[in-house]
């Protein structure tokens, strides 16, 4: 572990991805403590003010603090997206191993459903969720996680498929384990390093995807600070005070580019044909 994280941080996007994930993860953990302000906390006499000495990232249509509103709105906008790709990832894995461990015509079906699904863009596909259960902010998490599987399946059943020839499964099908032990003992463990990589990258379409149903009105639902949501409520006054929209957009992109660079740092800090 200690080598990879020295690998990490050798490289430019890996340092660089790291540092601006640890302030995300600061801000969502600490901005409830430190937001000078309620993010509900009307100020109607200061409707509309740009960044000052009393607001430093201005205000909005109904006086609220924007530095507390993107300081709290941390919290729901990483969090749940980590927690979102978290969920897709595990499906995926499970169901990639499993296809894997079970080849021939079962295979093929698993394969071929999950191509089907991957057809659907994954942001529509959320969509189609979402709508199915009902907009809130968990209905999102659990579509975009959903949305996320296949994707991870696949990926997780190429790598699969070279772990299921090694002698440690064949010998565990030789003792007559069940196809369940072999599969989250046996064959999992030994592909969670790609699926880590591919889920760091991933985190970053889980924030842009969770912003954008935030966005149509299927995410987060006011007066919830989400970013996504900032975003949509600021469009309306884009020229009449253009801060509301910059810092939220501006804060979703930072994260999205944290997780981006982070993704590729630690997918070359695991390449054996970088480490030298």
């Amino acid at each position: 572990m200690a080598d990879v994280i020295k690998r990490l941080m050798r490289t430019p996007q890996g340092s660089l991805g790291t540092l601006l994930l640890l302030a995300a993860f600061a801000v969502a953990a600490f901005g409830p403590f430190i937001a000078p302000y309620s993010p509900e906390q009307f100020h109607i006499t200061d409707r509309f003010q740009g960044p000052s000495a009393q607001y430093w990232l201005g205000t909005d249509q109904f006086g609220r603090d924007l530095l507390s509103r993107i300081l709290i709105g941390a919290r729901p906008t990483v969090i749940l997206a980590v927690v979102a790709t978290l969920l897709g990832s595990i499906i995926g894995a499970v169901i990639g191993t499993l296809s894997a461990f079970l080849g021939g015509r079962a295979d093929e079906v698993i394969m071929r459903i999950l191509d089907a699904i991957m057809a659907i863009p994954s942001l529509l596909f959320a969509l189609l969720i979402v709508t199915a259960l009902g907009a809130n902010a968990a209905n999102a998490l659990i579509a975009i996680g959903i949305a996320f599987a296949p994707g991870m399946a696949r990926i997780t059943r190429s790598v699969a498929l070279a772990v299921r020839k090694q002698d440690y499964v064949n010998a565990a099908v030789a003792r007559g384990e069940s196809s369940s032990f072999i599969v989250l003992r046996e064959m999992l463990p030994n592909v969670i390093a790609p699926i880590i990589v591919e889920a760091t990258i991933r985190v970053a379409f889980a924030v842009m995807t969770l912003a954008t149903l935030s966005f149509l009105g299927l995410g987060a639902q006011p007066p919830s600070s989400e970013w996504g949501l900032m975003v949509a409520e600021a469009r309306e006054y884009l020229f009449r005070n253009p801060w509301m929209m910059i810092w939220p957009g501006l804060s979703i992109a930072v994260v999205a580019i944290g997780f981006n660079l982070f993704g590729d740092g630690l997918r070359d800090a695991l390449n054996p044909r970088t480490r030298t």
